[in-house]
């Protein structure tokens, strides 16, 4: 089976071109293909499929081989090798996810490869039954206070059509992520886990995140998570609708519309290809 491993700011994953291979276990393959020791290495599987409501349908599993139902980075990746592998010829197209169509626009380099992608993100949804999270269904989640793992903490929760929890520290550097993340991932208040960012502010325009992602652990960026990151720092009045998230895997620009949606700009790379046997 061929495959492809790309990255956007550092998150990657493993791209199976599903418009000439048959994947039978999905789940399976995906927990196979990430272990950095005994496989490929990489935060989960993303599966390129036809789609009939858009250009192309990405499917998107974790390294543990849940499910989720969307990936920022990872759909512009998906994005990038649609043109650049011939599976669409234009630059502005529809990429079908579990949260709906969503629409993206490429920027090629002199090679003609693509090299940027913007997104639409979608709009926010701020309940918590929207996320889901215990409570009031029609509540949102704006600096709630949680103690856990020995920190008093305040989340501030948002979906990109999969969960966010935005939680703001002084030093993110230093910060335990995997200790208080693991936690807050399967914390009894989100019935289907939920990814955890920690935000450091540098300014009203500019942010240091590190992310928990459910299913993965600690990884170098999360784009659904970064633009949750926008949208809990206009919530929270921490920060301006448009700003520059520094990850640990590079850069996105992102800015929250006034009508609506997150729009989302960075990079997608190609970093190589080949073959493998799945067993």
């Amino acid at each position: 089976m061929k495959f492809t491993k790309m990255q956007g700011a550092g998150n990657d994953y493993v791209y199976i071109n599903g418009f000439e291979e048959q994947i039978a276990d999905p789940e399976t393959l995906a927990q196979q293909l990430s272990n950095r020791n005994f496989g490929i290495g990489s935060d989960g599987l993303i599966l390129i499929l036809p789609s009939q409501i858009g250009d192309v349908r990405m499917r998107m599993f974790n390294a543990d081989g849940s499910e989720s139902e969307m990936c920022g980075n990872g759909i512009r990746c998906v994005a990038k090798f649609a043109y650049d592998h011939g599976l669409v010829k234009k630059l502005e197209i529809g990429v079908e996810t579990g949260n709906g169509v969503l629409p993206l626009t490429m920027f090629t380099g002199q090679s003609g490869l693509v090299e940027r992608v913007r997104v639409n993100m979608g709009e926010p949804k701020l309940t918590r039954g929207q996320l889901p999270m215990s409570g009031g269904a029609e509540d949102q989640a704006v600096s709630i206070p949680l103690d856990v793992a020995g920190q008093k903490l305040e989340l501030t929760c948002v979906s990109m059509g999969n969960p966010h929890a935005v939680i703001y520290v002084d030093d993110v550097a230093s910060f335990p992520v995997a200790e208080v993340g693991g936690v807050i991932e399967k914390h009894s208040w989100f019935p289907r886990r939920i990814n955890v960012e920690f935000v450091q502010v540098v300014s009203p325009t500019e942010v240091i995140q590190r992310t928990w992602e459910r299913g993965a652990g600690e990884t170098l960026a999360c784009g659904t998570g970064a633009s949750a990151v926008t949208v809990a720092g206009v919530l929270t009045n921490r920060t301006e609708r448009k700003i520059i998230n520094h990850l640990r895997g590079g850069d996105l620009e992102l800015e929250w519309l006034e009508n609506g949606p997150v729009m989302m700009t960075g990079p997608a790379v190609e970093v190589f290809s080949g073959h493998f046997d799945p067993k």
